[in-house]
């Protein structure tokens, strides 16, 4: 009896499983707005955490530099400040670990027989990058990311699209989350969704979210199938 097989015994199963990136498999939102806090504060400003984290999942948002521009009331030097912090930013997250659980369950859910994806608002270049180097890449059969919609997160657009490549219904995949912007995308593309909030989102509203866990450490896949039972197989709402 193979691996799915097995684990169908205890349980449905989910038709495949779509992992967001940043702040899930690794913390790199708190890289990201560290290192633009770090550009305010060398301009004598604060950038406010409460107005980041409503940014999280998404890149529908100002840019940072244009929240600078607008605090201090002048332009900055856009062509120093922005690649010096996006390479900042790339130090940062390179030095991350996977969070807790998520190489685990990525591996359970593989081994499982189940398809995996991922969906994520940010450009391939660096969702690829960070997957490759930590060895996960080869797991997924999609990486579905930003710079190949026309709308990221929260609009359901990345979530659609992962399914069409793994060639399943939404309604028997699950989203693994960590911003209330892509439990919001995954539940308008019609997917049941857990969320594992990150340290920059926990204490958000989830209530959207089917089941909401602290880490991956809780989740393997008749855990997931259970959400998908529980969710009745949604429709797109």
């Amino acid at each position: 009896m193979n691996d799915r097989a097995d684990a169908a015994d205890r349980g449905a199963l989910p038709d495949a499983v779509v992992f967001d990136f940043d702040g899930l498999v690794l913390d790199t939102e708190w890289c990201e707005y560290e290192t633009a806090a770090g550009v305010f504060a060398d301009h004598g400003t604060e950038l406010s955490l409460e107005l980041w984290r409503t940014f999280i999942g998404s890149t529908d948002h100002p840019h940072w530099a244009d929240i600078l521009e607008g605090q201090l009331g002048h332009a900055v030097d856009r062509a120093t400040l922005v690649p010096a912090r996006h390479l900042a930013n790339w130090a940062c997250a390179r030095a991350l670990e996977v969070q807790p659980g998520v190489t685990e369950l990525i591996g359970a859910v593989h081994d499982a027989g189940i398809p995996l994806a991922v969906a994520s608002s940010s450009p391939a270049e660096w969702v690829v990058g960070h997957l490759s180097e930590r060895g996960l890449l080869d797991h997924f059969a999609a990486v579905c990311t930003g710079d190949e919609v026309r709308a990221t997160k929260p609009d359901p657009e990345l979530y659609l699209l992962a399914c069409r490549r793994l060639g399943v219904d939404p309604s028997g995949a699950i989203a693994v989350e960590d911003s209330v912007n892509g439990v919001a995308a995954a539940r308008a593309a019609g997917m049941s969704v857990v969320a594992v909030p990150s340290s920059l989102t926990r204490g958000m509203d989830f209530a959207a979210a089917d089941r909401v866990v602290s880490s991956c450490v809780e989740l393997d896949p008749a855990a997931l199938g259970e959400v998908i039972d529980g969710a009745g197989r949604r429709i797109s709402e």
